[in-house]
């Protein structure tokens, strides 16, 4: 039984194995065309390891960094980023603890309706969103963070309600006997036993954020405001012609800081992702 059990175990491990190379391959092979010149990326070499006669080096981030407005797009992913997430750890939080503490009857209404939200296409309602972003003023990476928290509330009230539900009720009684109101109570009693689901919430809300490209497209004034997503696709030269050695070295910068902040929180994906969907 030990040894069938160990096989099985190995079969997975190789089929895993196997699965998540599929899944590095796209990543590494941008990292190698990242540099190499732009004419052997174009031609045949797309897919062949750089040789001493195509290899650019770090000219390709150069290039990358001092054209195109590099700077200025990556000071924008970040505004929207950081004002974004702390928006929806912030609201979704209280929010959860709303429907779970407070006895109204539309609470279990109010969080139906959030669960629902994340079954909606974003597709039925990106132009109506455009025309009412133009209209409110929501068009700039300083106030975009508004539209991020409507389509990101779903998720998160539904993460934190279900942990929400596991922290005993005492521990708030005994703050309120100290002298704690609502807020003081939420604050410094709730929200640091969050913990788990707060840094889950936030690494795949900054995941979805940071690389979101068509609600920035439709929301934004483009001729003004370019994020990192947005700006990749302006790699072009006269007559169409893209610049593949700087666009690879844009992807990379791109996906890069993204990619570090999975693989430190990752560990506290899982945890939170299984407190807020089992417990309660």
């Amino acid at each position: 039984m030990k040894k069938r059990t160990a096989r099985i175990n190995m079969v997975w491990t190789v089929l895993l194995s196997i699965l998540s190379l599929l899944y590095i391959y796209p990543i590494i092979m941008i990292l190698l065309n990242s540099l190499k010149e732009n004419t052997s990326i174009t031609t045949s070499g797309a897919f062949q390891l750089p040789t001493a006669e195509n290899f650019a080096g770090l000219a390709n981030y150069v290039d990358a960094i001092m054209s195109k407005g590099f700077l200025q797009s990556l000071l924008y992913s970040l505004v929207i980023t950081i004002t974004s997430v702390a928006a929806i750890l912030i609201f979704c939080s209280m929010c959860a603890w709303f429907i779970t503490r407070v006895r109204w009857k539309l609470s279990k209404v109010l969080y139906f309706l959030f669960v629902f939200s994340m079954v909606v296409p974003f597709q039925m309602v990106m132009f109506t969103l455009s025309q009412t972003a133009d209209m409110l003023k929501l068009n700039t990476p300083w106030n975009i963070w508004v539209i991020y928290l409507g389509f990101g509330a779903g998720l998160a009230v539904f993460m934190f309600t279900g942990f929400m539900k596991s922290i005993p009720l005492e521990v708030e009684e005994a703050s309120m006997i100290d002298g704690c109101n609502p807020l003081q109570t939420f604050f410094l009693i709730d929200f640091p036993m969050l913990k788990p689901t707060i840094v889950s919430v936030g690494i795949l809300q900054a995941m979805w954020v940071w690389n979101d490209y068509l609600l920035p497209t439709l929301v934004l004034d483009i001729k003004k405001y370019k994020t990192i997503p947005m700006l990749i696709q302006y790699f072009r030269g006269s007559y169409g012609k893209v610049e593949m050695g700087p666009m690879m070295a844009c992807i990379m910068l791109t996906v890069i800081p993204i990619v570090i902040v999975y693989l430190l929180g990752q560990k506290h994906i899982i945890k939170g992702v299984a407190a807020g969907a089992v417990k309660g």
